[in-house]
Order: structure tokens, then sequence, then C-alpha cells
């Protein structure tokens, strides 16, 4: 094995020893410590889509007010979404990187049909969110993200650390084992703003063309991408197993 092909298997090792050790301990615990571990290297992808990722954001601007955080921005997103980005740079005096494709949607649209999410929604993720979201990790060590187990089936072992081999660097998800009414008690006793929609029946927003309101029994996803056999965008496409 190469050098570099042990240094990476030490390196696993090392997150999987740490993701036992912080396994059960309060989210803020295991922010402090990514924020002295990488420091400038650390990044908060949030979706404001949902209340989960503005916990995090708000747990980690205590910990670290000049943290690094990001959200895709596909040039689909409601306006709610973008005005909730506005509100979120206003209140914790920060810039937000806006993560966006190379290709525009009307350019989306002649290389690739009217329409491509419509037709291949993993085809439109690919080009729209997963393609700018790895040239943009590729300048850090560390992403933090608001995922948790009870989200979907897809979800429900994925780990507070792990290694994220698509993406190549770690990927923490401190709130993982909580559910949603500790989120949206943390969102509440912190007078925390949310996106809108989530009051209308969107308990996760995301484009508009591939996001619904759910109804009454629906599973909470169904509302993301309505009609097909599709559940994550593909940033998290196999979440918990060390993507």
């Amino acid at each position: 094995m190469s050098k570099r092909g042990r240094a990476a298997l030490e390196q696993r090792a090392r997150v999987e020893e740490k993701a036992q050790e912080l396994e059960g301990r309060p989210a803020q615990d295991v922010l402090s410590w990514a924020a002295a571990e990488y420091r400038d290297r650390l990044v908060l992808s949030a979706s404001f889509g949902g209340p989960t990722s503005l916990v995090v954001l708000d747990m980690l601007m205590a910990v670290d007010p000049s943290a690094r955080v990001s959200y895709i921005d596909t040039g689909l997103l409601f306006p709610q979404t973008y005005e909730l980005v506005a509100a979120v740079e206003k209140r914790y005096g920060i810039t937000v990187d806006a993560i966006r494709s190379d290709v525009s949607v009307d350019e989306q649209t002649a290389l690739y049909g009217d329409e491509l999410w419509a037709r291949d929604p993993d085809a439109c993720c690919g080009v729209r969110k997963v393609a700018p979201q790895t040239t943009y990790l590729g300048q850090f060590d560390a992403w933090v993200t608001g995922l948790r187990r009870d989200q979907s089936v897809d979800r429900k072992h994925v780990p507070v650390i792990e290694w994220d081999r698509r993406f190549g660097l770690v990927k923490l998800n401190p709130l993982a084992a909580w559910d949603e009414r500790a989120v949206w008690a943390y969102v509440l006793q912190h007078d925390l703003p949310y996106n809108p929609l989530n009051d209308r029946g969107f308990p996760s927003v995301g484009c508009t063309h591939c996001t619904r309101a759910v109804g009454a029994g629906e599973d909470r996803r169904a509302g993301r991408w309505s009609g097909f056999q599709k559940t994550e965008c593909g940033l998290h496409a196999s979440a918990g197993s060390g993507i």
C-alpha cells in the first residue's frame, strides 16, 4: 500500500475512534471539538429548507462566530429560502457562501433539454448541487451538516462523525440523535428564524420544481421529488455508511 493510502486509512481510523468517543455527547461538544480541530478548514453546509441546520448554525456561531457557513444556490430556490439566508446573515453578522453551478439554468436547458428535473432529477441534482459542492468542499478538511437519524430510512444509521469518501473529508452530524420535537423546541426557545414554508406543510424545502407540501399521513420526505424513487439529492446518498 502506498504512503498516501496508509495515511488515509489511519485518518479514517481516527475519525471512527472520535465518533465513538463523541457519540451521546451534547451537540455543542461535537462542534467545540471540530472548531478547535479544524479551525478555518471547517464549514457548515446549511440547507435553509428545514430547521435542523439552523440549530446547528446557532450552536456553531456560539462556539466560533467566524466559522464559515454555506448553502447551495441552485438558482431554483423558493423566495422564502433566499429571504431566510438574508435574515441569518443579518442576525449573526456573517456572509453565507452561495455555492452555484458553473452551468446556468438556461445553459442546462440548452445542454440537456427543457426541465431536466422533471425527466432525470438525479442528473439535475448532479449538475446543480453535487458538482459545485464537490469543488467548494475541496478547500476544507471537514464539513458540518444537519442530518438526523429520524429524517428518513436512508439516514437512520448516520453517525455523529464519519469519513465522507465522496468528498474526501470529515463529515460531522452533531444533531444525528435529535428528533423533530427537540429541534423545534430549540428553535422556539432561542427565537431562531426559519423557513416560513415549514408552517405551510413543507417540512423539507428544496427547489421549486421538486418540492411540494406533504399531505396528512405522508412521509416527511414525500414532498421531495414526488413521483420518483428518489429521497436524496446525492450529497448524502449513502448517509451513515461512510459515503
